[in-house]
């Protein structure tokens, strides 16, 4: 990939064009989800855009595509439009889910798919969602659309979090509008279309249990099980009971997910029991940040004027979260100590995951006595002085290639510090092969995250109908751990600018 010449989205220039009355994507659809019945969902179709102009492509993702199973040449004006919102996609059953759940650690009651409409499920067991698609049932006060920033973040960053080997919602594709959208200030509207195993949150189960409709709980519960987790079935643990199973799994499931997030410098945002996946996906990219200087105190949501949600916290929070959808349960349970035996090994998982996904960025296969305090030494050493967090651990690993220390150790300004600590990663190294620990450590350290400044590069630049820089971010982040020749400024250190940008709830 060549990141100055990269290819710009095709778009639709003939405003008089009629749209067709419906598109197919060639997918043979199944029931899935819509199986549960009406209590779990309203069906509605997408509301078309109201500008007198055509829709646009803004991005899309060949990977997600063949994924799908869709064809090289998927892209037409019809498929334009469907995934735009104005018009049927063939064979689709489209739906709004209803969820509850806590916002900023605060019960919020009934929530739902408020801008998200989803599609149906394909028969290779993929769901496929609008977000930004209109207003559904579940809307509240707001208009059910997107704004092309926000929607070329969450494309960008689902595709970039699957390319780190984070698990993650997938993104098809973005489209753009002329069509006008009110935020903060007048902007124009854009639909992704997101790809999921499942769109199933904490707060489905939340809905159900606070509403005491425990039939319903059972059923989900007994969907999700068999569906996704059936060794729960057959689990020995918990005398048996597969809803403390299925408690258990996910809890473990979302314990490997933070440990990915903390070890690459990901903070979310917005960890609502409603934006937490029951299958340990990351979901709902609004506020999100990749950490620039490591501060383990940073709030990437300025939303979040409470701190419920710094970078620090997240482990935490999870945990919470787990604590809420084990409260859910508990019907189906019946024994408040079984649920809460649990939820216990995530107190021991997220820590082992951790520490082994901080071993693979040192460059150690195996653990050893002292790991944990060499980890923390190294935080707490860039912690001190805000270092560069992706910069150090790349350049680090480049140490372990080619034997030059000077271009991290002129990361730290306390010289002395980072020596002893580098002393002891040394130590630690003795037995361990210089090429084995490089060898981990590049594919264990990315050189391209998708940092605040990148993304909005982009998106000014896509505000004036120039798509290059998210086609050549989504080349870079689909394989962060190459190099790219030509593409070291998109791992260089951040502008000054970059620590005004403010993302919030609205982002």
């Amino acid at each position: 990939m060549t990141p100055t010449s990269p290819l710009a989205e095709e778009t639709r220039t003939d405003a008089t064009a009629a749209r067709p009355e419906n598109a197919d994507l060639g997918l043979e659809w199944v029931e899935g989800f819509a199986a549960l019945g009406p209590r779990f969902f309203t069906e509605l179709r997408p509301t078309p855009l109201s500008s007198p102009t055509p829709s646009y492509w803004v991005g899309h993702s060949d990977q997600v595509a063949r994924e799908l199973g869709l064809p090289a040449d998927w892209r037409n004006d019809a498929l334009l439009e469907a995934l735009s919102g104005n018009i049927p996609l063939a064979g689709a059953r489209p739906l709004a889910s209803v969820y509850s759940g806590h916002q900023f650690g605060v019960w919020a009651g009934q929530l739902g798919d408020g801008r998200a409409i989803l599609l149906g499920e394909t028969a290779g067991g993929l769901e496929i969602q609008l977000k930004g698609a209109g207003r559904t049932p579940y809307s509240r006060m707001g208009d059910g659309r997107a704004v092309l920033r926000s929607s070329i973040r969450e494309f960008l960053c689902s595709e970039a979090m699957h390319g780190l080997g984070i698990p993650t919602t997938r993104a098809l594709c973005v489209t753009g509008s002329d069509a006008r959208v009110r935020r903060e200030e007048i902007e124009t509207a854009a639909v992704v279309t997101r790809v999921a195993t499942s769109f199933i949150r904490f707060g489905h189960f939340e809905h159900f249990a606070a509403n005491q409709q425990h039939d319903e709980l059972r059923a989900l519960a007994d969907y999700v099980i068999d569906r996704y987790y059936p060794a729960c079935r057959h689990n020995e643990r918990f005398g048996g009971n597969p809803y403390a199973a299925l408690l258990e799994a996910v809890s473990e499931r979302t314990a490997t997910l933070l440990a990915h997030w903390q070890a690459v410098g990901f903070c979310h945002g917005v960890m609502n029991t409603d934006n937490m996946s029951i299958l340990g996906l990351t979901i709902d990219y609004g506020p999100f940040q990749f950490l620039d200087g490591f501060d383990p105190r940073h709030i990437c949501n300025h939303s979040d004027t409470g701190g419920r949600y710094a970078f620090n916290q997240q482990p935490n929070v999870a945990y919470w979260n787990l604590f809420c959808l084990g409260q859910a349960l508990l019907p189906l349970i019946e024994d408040q100590e079984l649920a809460l035996a649990a939820l216990e090994s995530y107190k021991t998982a997220f820590p082992n995951a951790f520490e082994n996904r901080m071993r693979a960025k040192l460059g150690l296969a195996d653990a050893a006595d002292g790991d944990r305090a060499l980890i923390e030494d190294a935080l707490k050493l860039l912690a001190a002085e805000k270092t560069d967090y992706t910069i150090f651990w790349r350049r680090l690993a480049q140490y372990c290639v080619d034997g030059n220390i000077e271009p991290v150790r002129e990361l730290f300004i306390d010289r002395a510090g980072f020596d002893a600590w580098l002393l002891s990663f040394l130590e630690r190294h003795t037995h361990t092969p210089r090429e084995q620990a490089a060898e981990l450590m590049l594919r264990s350290n990315p050189k391209y995250v998708l940092r605040n400044h990148l993304g909005q590069q982009a998106i000014e630049a896509a505000g004036r109908r120039d798509f290059s820089g998210v086609a050549t971010l989504l080349g870079l982040l689909e394989s962060p751990f190459e190099e790219h020749p030509g593409a070291d400024a998109y791992a260089g250190f951040p502008p000054d600018w970059a620590s005004t940008i403010e993302i919030s709830c609205s982002s």
